[in-house]
């Protein structure tokens, strides 16, 4: 029996793409007041930005609950015995947590793996989908987990917030850090480290965070994956990506959109850069 691949809605993987590669997408919960939609499912990214614009109330998110999890087991348990479940990072979010309590409320009718992927977005995206491959490629569960981790070490994420009000009300970087983007104006650059989201520097345009994120594709060798990643601004999204074009010929970056459970948080104008490097030639030589 195949492995069935699980993870969370805040994988950002275009609906096609993880309907033709098997991914089941637990959807996170948004809540506008004592309203809650699922992502994805009730609201739509376009919905999502007009309410945070134009609404009064800031929206919250929440984890998918652990029957949420257990459901998609079990339903998943009738056509295999393995199941690897990987989910938006344990640092920045208790949806880690709910996919392992699902676990154990769903038995023992299947194996499931939860892995912790410590990444957001097409990050989590990437691994995702690295995994599914390899699942479809007719990997056991280990090796399906081993293909998903060791994708976790060689993903990384740059992103640009073009306002902080979003991401202070979320709490989702210290107030520090978004105090003295707002004194200075400027547009924060934000990473993953360990799975926590951290500020990665300071850039004094937009202009100038887009040249960022272009250096930081150029300076990375070995890109087997490559997203852009935007809330509201298609045109300079596919613009980046086609000045990537001439760093990787053969590997046409993905354009994809970020889903309302990270939108929230990033707000309209967020853009980032999602990168999976592939072997180097010395791992290829050593065949590691």
């Amino acid at each position: 029996m195949t492995v069935k691949i699980v993870t969370d809605s805040a994988s950002d993987i275009p609906s096609q793409m993880a309907h033709a590669l098997g991914i089941t997408i637990v959807p996170i919960y948004v809540h506008f007041g004592d309203k809650t939609y699922r992502d994805r499912v009730d609201i739509s990214e376009d919905e999502l930005y007009q309410k945070l614009v134009e609404g009064a109330v800031h929206p919250t998110t929440s984890a998918p609950s652990p029957g949420d999890f257990a459901e998609v087991y079990r339903r998943l348990s009738r056509e295999t015995d393995e199941i690897v479940s990987i989910v938006i990072t344990a640092r920045e979010s208790a949806v880690y947590d709910s996919a392992l309590l699902g676990k154990e409320i769903a038995g023992e009718r299947s194996r499931i793996e939860v892995v912790d992927s410590q990444s957001v977005s097409m990050g989590l995206g990437f691994i995702t989908m690295a995994a599914a491959e390899a699942a479809r490629a007719g990997g056991d569960i280990e090796g399906v987990v081993e293909v998903a981790h060791q994708a976790i070490r060689k993903t990384h994420l740059l992103g640009t917030l073009d306002t902080i009000k979003y991401i202070l009300k979320g709490g989702r970087l210290s107030r520090a850090s978004t105090l003295l983007g707002a004194m200075l104006r400027v547009r924060p650059m934000l990473t993953l480290r360990e799975g926590k989201l951290v500020l990665a520097g300071l850039a004094r345009t937009r202009a100038k965070a887009k040249d960022r994120l272009f250096e930081f594709v150029k300076k990375t060798p070995n890109i087997e994956d490559l997203a852009i990643v935007h809330s509201t601004t298609p045109e300079e999204a596919q613009s980046l990506a086609e000045r990537t074009k001439s760093l990787l010929p053969e590997r046409p970056p993905l354009v994809a959109r970020l889903g309302p459970a990270l939108g929230v948080h990033g707000g309209p104008g967020f853009m980032c850069v999602a990168i999976r490097q592939g072997k180097s030639a010395t791992e290829k030589a050593t065949g590691k």
